[in-house]
C-alpha cells in the first residue's frame, strides 16, 4: 500500500470531524474545520498556477517535477496547514531556518528554485531585502504576528487569501511518488534539500507503521488505530526542524492532537508545563539536555498536575541518563529516546535506558556498514562502521548527482542510506551510536567521537552544559577541546572535569583544553552549533596539564 500524505489526511478528518486537531492558545480546530484550511491554502496555490508539472517516472532522483513552497515561520497551526495545503494542491513544501541571516537565506531559496513562501510578518524586512536577488519568488503569504510589520508590497495577507479561497477539494491527482522536501540543519556545511516520496517518509518517520513494525498494508487499518488516538501531543521544538514536525504530524496521522504551547518563539519552561497541565498533554517532544535542563530546573521551582502525562521524547541531541531518571521519578513517565536523521528517518530508539554508554534497538531495515561502504556488518563483528538504512528511504539531494551518489550507495544491489554516523553493531543486534563523522576528532591517529566524550563530562556536577571539538595540533594533527557551560554558582577548576572523564574514556579521549563559555550556542532544535565551537576553540582556552590528562600514544606518526 502506497500512501499520498494529503490524502490520508483527508481521509482521517471525514472519519473524525469533530476531534480536535489542532491546539494553539486559544485558536482550536476540528479536523474538519483545519481540513478545510488546507484544501484553501491549496485553491491559493493552485490558483497562482502552482502544481506537480512532471511525473516522477520521468525524473532523476536529484530532480523535483513539483513547484516548492517555502515555510518562513515560528511554530503555529499555520506552519502545518501549509505542509498539507501544499500537499493537497501537488506543491512540495520544505523548512527554512529562521535564525539564517540575508546570504544564507539567499542560498536556500535559490538552491531550492522556491516559487511561493508563507512568512511572519516578523522577517517582512529580511524578506524585503533579499527580494530584489530573487525572481522566481512570486506568491507572498505573509501570516500576521504581533511584530507590527505591515504587510510587504505585493504580499497577501495569509488570512484573507485563505477567507478568499474556496473551501472545496481541488480537482488535482495525487500521488505516493509526490515530494516531501527536508532541507538539513547546515550546522557542519552548507544545508542540502532532502527529496522523500510521501509514501516513503510516511513508513520512516511519520508513523507508517503499526505496534508490531509491519506497515498498514489498508486505510481500515490506519483507521483503526486512529479510532484509539488519544495522543495530545506537544512539540517543543521549532517545526523548521524535521524532529519537530515528525512528531506532529505522526500524531495527526495517528489520529491525534497536536497541542502548542503559548511561546513559540524560544522555550518558556513555565509556559511548556502550564501548556501541558492545561491540556491534558500525554506526549512531550524534547531535544536532548537542551530541554531537558530548564524543564527540570522549573519542576524544581513550581508544582504542576502532570498526570495525564505519558511519555515524554527525545531525538536529535543527547539526553544524559541523569535527566532520564529524574524525568521519570518527578513525573512517573516513560522515556524514549529516538535517533534519525533527515536522510534516513527513524532509525533507532531507547525506551528508559539510563545507561552511561547506552545502545539503541534498530529500527526495520536499519544496519551497519563497513569503512568502505561495500558490505553490510554482521551482528559483533567489532568494527566500527557507518550506521545505514534500507527499504524506505530518500530519492537522494536536490540538484546534487555526485553527492546522492555518495550517501546513497548500492551494496550487493540493494540501494542503501547511509547519513554520516558512526556506530557498532553488538552481538546482541543493538547498536552503538558513536556520532556524527562531520565532528569526528583525528588525534595522533585515534578517532574520537565528540558525543562520547560529552557524555562523559555531563556526568560532573558543575557542568550545565558542553560541546567537544577538535582544534589544530602540531604535534597530534588535532587535539580535543571541551567547551564547557558551568551550572550557576560553580567554579570548576580544568583538572576536575578532566578526573569526571577518567574511568569513562581512553586517556587519548580526555580534552586536552578547556574553554569556559556563559552558554554553549545551540540551535532552537537544541543541536549544538558545531561552527562557533571550532571557532571558540581555535581562539582560546585553558590547556591541561600534562599530569592531568595523558596523550594519545607518543610512537603515533604526527605533523609536528
Amino acid at each position: 500500500m502506497e500512501w499520498n500524505l494529503a490524502e490520508l489526511y483527508e481521509s482521517l478528518a471525514r472519519a473524525f470531524p469533530e476531534r480536535e486537531c489542532i491546539v494553539a492558545g486559544d485558536r482550536r480546530w476540528t479536523w474538519s474545520a483545519f481540513a478545510e484550511r488546507t484544501r484553501r491554502l491549496a485553491q491559493v496555490l493552485a490558483a497562482d498556477g502552482l502544481g506537480r508539472h512532471q511525473e516522477r517516472n520521468r525524473l532523476s532522483p536529484w530532480e523535483s517535477g513539483q513547484d516548492h513552497l517555502a515555510l518562513y515561520l515560528y511554530n503555529g497551526p499555520e506552519y502545518l496547514e501549509g505542509m498539507l495545503g501544499a500537499f493537497t494542491a501537488g506543491v512540495a513544501s520544505f523548512n527554512v531556518n529562521y535564525r539564517y541571516v540575508e546570504e544564507e537565506l539567499v542560498h536556500l531559496f535559490a538552491d531550492s528554485g522556491a516559487q511561493a513562501v508563507v512568512f511572519h510578518s516578523v522577517f517582512a524586512p529580511t524578506l524585503a531585502r533579499i527580494l530584489p536577488r530573487l525572481p522566481g519568488l512570486r506568491l507572498l503569504l505573509q501570516v500576521p504576528d504581533d511584530s507590527g510589520h505591515a504587510l510587504l508590497p505585493g504580499a497577501i495577507d495569509y488570512e484573507d487569501a485563505l477567507s478568499a479561497a474556496l473551501p472545496s477539494p481541488l480537482a488535482v491527482e495525487r500521488s505516493p511518488d509526490d515530494l516531501y522536501i527536508l532541507y538539513t540543519g547546515g550546522t557542519t556545511g552548507l544545508p542540502r534539500a532532502v527529496l522523500w516520496r510521501q509514501a516513503d517518509i510516511f513508513v520512516a518517520a511519520l508513523s507508517g507503521r503499526g505496534r508490531d513494525g509491519s506497515e498498514f498494508d489498508s486505510f481500515e487499518a490506519v483507521l483503526e488505530r486512529a479510532q484509539r488516538g488519544t495522543s495530545r501531543q506537544l512539540p517543543l521544538p521549532p517545526f523548521m526542524h524535521g524532529a519537530a514536525h515528525w512528531g506532529a504530524l505522526s500524531t495527526l496521522l495517528a489520529g491525534g492532537t497536536v497541542v502548542l504551547p503559548t511561546e513559540t518563539r524560544w522555550l518558556d519552561p513555565d509556559d511548556a508545563w502550564a501548556t501541558v497541565e492545561r491540556e491534558r498533554v500525554t506526549s512531550l517532544l524534547i531535544v536532548g539536555d537542551a530541554f531537558a535542563r530548564p524543564l527540570l530546573e522549573q519542576l524544581r521551582r513550581q508544582t504542576y498536575d502532570l498526570t495525564s502525562l505519558r511519555a515524554v521524547v527525545s531525538g536529535g541531541a543527547i539526553l544524559s541518563p541523569a535527566f532520564k531518571r529524574e524525568l521519570v521519578e518527578r513525573l512517573g513517565v516513560r522515556i524514549l529516546d529516538a535517533m534519525g536523521s533527515s536522510e534516513a528517518g527513524g532509525q533507532a530508539s531507547q525506551d528508559d535506558a539510563f545507561e552511561t554508554d547506552p545502545t539503541f534497538q534498530p529500527s526495520p531495515g536499519t544496519c551497519v556498514v563497513d569503512d568502505s561502504r561495500t558490505t553490510v556488518l554482521p551482528p559483533g563483528a567489532n568494527e566500527t562502521g557507518w550506521l545505514a538504512r534500507s527499504g524506505r528511504i530518500p530519492l537522494g539531494y536536490l540538484g546534487d548527482p555526485e553527492r546522492t551518489a555518495s550517501t546513497f550507495p548500492v551494496i550487493d544491489g540493494v540501494r542503501y542510506a547511509i547519513p554520516g554516523d558512526r556506530a557498532q553493531l553488538l552481538a546482541d543486534g543493538s547498536i552503538r551510536l558513536l556520532g556524527r563523522d562531520s565532528t569526528t576528532i583525528n588525534s595522533g591517529g585515534e578517532k574520537i567521537y565528540a558525543e562520547e566524550v560529552e557524555r562523559a563530562i555531563k556526568r560532573h556536577p558543575a557542568v550545565a552544559d558542553v560541546v567537544v571539538t577538535g582544534r589544530p595540533s602540531l604535534r597530534w594533527g588535532q587535539e580535543v577541546v571541551a567547551l564547557i557551560q558551568p551550572q550557576a554558582g560553580t567554579a570548576p577548576v580544568a583538572g576536575e572535569l578532566v578526573d569526571a572523564c577518567r574511568g569513562q574514556l581512553a586517556s587519548y579521549k580526555i580534552p586536552k583544553a578547556i574553554v569556559f563559555v556563559d552558554a554553549v550556542v545551540r540551535s532552537p532544535s537544541g543541536k549544538p552549533d558545531y561552527r562557533w565551537a571550532k571557532e571558540r576553540a581555535g581562539a582560546e582556552g585553558v590547556s591541561v596539564s600534562p599530569a592531568e590528562v595523558s596523550s594519545p600514544d607518543p610512537s603515533a606518526p604526527g605533523p609536528g
